[in-house]
């Protein structure tokens, strides 16, 4: 069966109405948990051979996530699924309109390689809740992980449904040649923008969810060696694969040098002297990624790590001092464990920085400050904010989690992913018993009606 074949599947079978109940929704929401439990095994060890995660990072970053998503769609499905009826305007009545949550039909995901479980699972868990059909694009970069997440998804549901294909830029291409009514995808910037303009000649709707550099300051008058913790766990997690991940500090200056300091000793705590023997530290995911980061080190402005080993395609957690904009590692997205430091004097100067660059996905501040933190929060523009963590944010049901500007746009988490993949469809019912006639030609004179609408 070729693409074009499985689309038309999946678009007769959702004609037939058969996704729209909550019992159905509810228990392919039930099949996709127990399938994930069943195979927790073979998926952390998907995990590692390719990226080399921790037991510990694959579980509580990609599986407990998608389980948690999936927990709150089976405790609050029947409400987000309810009617929700609303006032009806006088000059309407006798009357009722109401709010109806309809799904949108067929849904394209496609997904990163960085985390290649939850970063497609979790959106397909907002597909299903919503009524969708879904067709979902594993990504090759990730190949042990794509094998599993097929595996799973063609044992528990029919093609027709919901299918994961394989395949490389050729597959994906082909996909986004076609007409879906919802594509959400998670990727770079550069292939966010193709997949925009493949979405427009359809007319179809989109999520993006990409990411850019995220900026994180340090306050002087922050705890020091928390944040320094803080800052060092959410950079070097999955060894800085994190769309989220701080790219980069903006660190007070009466405080850099004691916090680069602190930093270095934080890392050692973490992985050791020799973070390349420590199990609790993830590789780069293949040698094309190796090399963009390995040429992105300026050896004589680091401060620690810089040790790189393309044959266990292992960079070494990395920290830079004394950068400028002018260097390579500040013109793109890092996406990996090197981390710039830049220095501030004034909030005011952190925040101008922050300005003057494309809106990022996330933005950091630790800070004890209150009037630093509502100026941080007022005057820059960013996805999401964390004050006093990082990547933490991502982790709630209770908040949207999504990009701005340049960083994407559509958010999911929670009761937002159903809302991503339905449309909220207007209904409005009047009375046939009442029918003024003042609606209808002949008009009466503009004076009267002005009159009679300010009555309402």
């Amino acid at each position: 069966m070729n693409i074009k074949e499985m689309i038309l599947a999946q678009r007769d079978f959702f004609k037939t109405g058969a996704t729209k109940s909550y019992d159905f929704r509810i228990e392919q929401l039930n099949r996709l948990k127990n399938s994930i439990v069943k195979y927790e095994s073979e998926i952390l060890k998907a995990l590692y051979d390719d990226l080399r995660k921790s037991k510990f990072e694959a579980y509580t970053s990609e599986v407990a996530l998608v389980v948690d998503e999936i927990n709150f769609m089976l405790k609050n499905l029947k409400s987000l699924m309810k009617i929700k009826k609303v006032k009806m305007p006088l000059l309407h009545q006798p009357g009722s309109s109401y709010i109806k949550a309809e799904p949108l039909g067929n849904s394209l995901i496609i997904g990163p390689w960085n985390y290649p479980f939850q970063l497609l699972f979790a959106p397909l868990v907002g597909s299903i809740s919503a009524g969708n059909t879904a067709i979902l694009k594993t990504s090759e970069v990730a190949p042990f992980t794509s094998t599993i997440m097929k595996k799973i998804l063609d044992e528990i549901y029919p093609s027709e449904y919901v299918l994961a294909i394989e395949g490389g830029v050729e597959t994906a291409t082909s996909l986004l040649n076609e007409k879906f009514d919802y594509i959400f995808f998670t990727g770079s910037t550069v292939v966010g923008k193709i997949v925009m303009k493949a979405a427009a000649e359809h007319l179809t709707p989109l999520t993006l969810e990409l990411g850019g550099k995220s900026p994180c300051i340090v306050d002087k008058s922050v705890d020091i060696r928390k944040a320094a913790r803080r800052v060092v766990w959410g950079k070097f997690f999955n060894a800085g694969q994190t769309c989220i991940a701080p790219d980069y500090l903006l660190v007070n200056g009466d405080i850099k040098e004691e916090f680069i300091d602190l930093m270095k000793e934080e890392l050692e705590k973490f992985y050791g002297d020799n973070p390349q023997d420590s199990e609790d530290y993830p590789r780069i995911i293949n040698e094309r990624h190796f090399n963009r980061l390995k040429s992105l080190i300026l050896k004589d402005k680091v401060v620690a790590g810089g040790v790189t080993d393309l044959s266990d395609k292992y960079i070494s957690p990395t920290i830079m001092d004394n950068i400028s904009w002018d260097d390579e590692v500040m013109k793109e997205e890092i996406f990996g464990p090197i981390l710039p430091i830049l220095e501030y004097n004034d909030i005011s100067e952190a925040i101008d920085i922050i300005n003057t660059r494309p809106k990022p996905l996330a933005l950091y501040l630790f800070s004890k400050d209150k009037n630093v933190e509502k100026d941080v929060i007022n005057n820059t523009s960013s996805g999401g904010v964390c004050i006093n963590d990082t990547l933490s944010h991502i982790t709630t049901n209770f908040l949207p989690f999504g990009g701005v500007g340049e960083s994407g746009m559509g958010s999911y988490h929670g009761k937002n992913s159903f809302y991503t993949f339905s449309h909220q469809k207007s209904v409005m019912k009047k009375s046939c018993v009442v029918d003024p006639a003042l609606k209808y030609p002949p008009y009466i004179p503009l004076q009267k009606i002005k009159k009679y609408l300010k009555m309402l």
